[in-house]
């Protein structure tokens, strides 16, 4: 089984309005309220391809309750920590005119220690080995920024392999502990060793950095510019399909669901990194965040991997 975490879930509120002005009255010509939330996101696109996946994380509220009932309509297991307050709800706006996504997100309620203990409880009582553990996504208030590290270390003893998306602190403290795989996208990267990239191989090099305290992949989201993956076997840059953008919203976590796919159903490199460009790419071809398996098929096999050296 494939479990995901997410710890400041959200409704997105994804609104499409031709040629946005802020300050101005703008009408909506299409609308849509999903569950969300960049774990969410996985789980969603795991069963899009076929999977199973289990979603674990903090809800509070009514927008709590939308995104759990919304979960099982889907048929996807989940096991979530109810808290005081309301679920955060995120507005998306997508304007196809001016190829822009403009992005409202709330805060969020306050998580409690009590509530980070309950969940790690129903996190590590219901683990086994076979597992994989999807740890993604930003913290709420009141949650320390070595929550990850803390529990990759704790999967690592239990012999359960973990897949880190995160950004800033939590990816620092994360990498620390060495997850099985780790997807910055190139912007977190860079973020993570204050440097600007110009080149494949710069990017190459700074990932190369993440395998130094034991993980074994990681792979850089680079955009339309493709992506870039880094094992200490062998080095594979696969390169961006030219489509028309919708919104780039649960890209980054479609190609986190493929990767853990990959992952657990022993797929060849090869494949597995044209799954996860494909579903990175599907996913902006839509304004919501789960890509169709239709679009998902179609691309594929224009997926181009080449692999620097095995």
């Amino acid at each position: 089984m494939i479990i995901t975490v997410t710890l400041n879930p959200a409704v997105d509120k994804v609104m499409v309005i031709n040629d946005f002005k802020s300050g101005s009255v703008n009408r909506a010509s299409e609308m849509m309220v999903e569950a969300g939330g960049k774990g969410i996101n996985v789980s969603k696109t795991i069963v899009s391809i076929g999977g199973s996946s289990k979603a674990l994380g903090i809800l509070a509220g009514q927008s709590g309750g939308f995104i759990e009932k919304s979960l099982r309509h889907m048929n996807i297991e989940s096991g979530f920590v109810y808290v005081d307050g309301e679920t955060r709800t995120n507005v998306k706006i997508s304007d196809p005119i001016n190829n822009m996504v403009t992005d409202i997100n709330e805060p969020g309620p306050i998580v409690s220690q009590d509530a980070i203990d309950k969940l790690s409880k129903l996190l590590f009582d219901g683990l086994s080995k076979d597992d994989l553990l999807i740890l993604t996504g930003s913290t709420p208030q009141g949650v320390n920024k070595d929550i990850y590290n803390s529990w990759i270390t704790t999967a690592k003893a239990f012999g359960i392999r973990c897949i880190l998306d995160a950004d800033g602190e939590l990816l620092a403290n994360g990498a620390e502990a060495g997850p099985y795989l780790m997807k910055p996208n190139i912007h977190e990267l860079e973020r993570l060793y204050g440097v600007q990239t110009s080149s494949v191989d710069e990017v190459i090099e700074l990932a190369k950095r993440l395998l130094t305290k034991g993980t074994e992949m990681v792979a850089v989201s680079c955009g339309e510019e493709g992506a870039v993956f880094v094992t200490s076997s062998w080095v594979a840059v696969a390169e961006g399909i030219k489509i028309n953008v919708k919104s780039t919203v649960g890209a980054g976590d479609a190609m986190v669901a493929a990767l853990s796919y990959g992952i657990h159903e022993k797929l060849e490199p090869e494949a597995m990194i044209k799954l996860a460009v494909a579903c990175g790419t599907a996913t902006v071809m839509s304004y919501g965040n789960q890509p169709s398996k239709e679009d998902i098929d179609s691309l594929i096999e224009k997926v181009n991997v080449i692999f620097l050296y095995r």
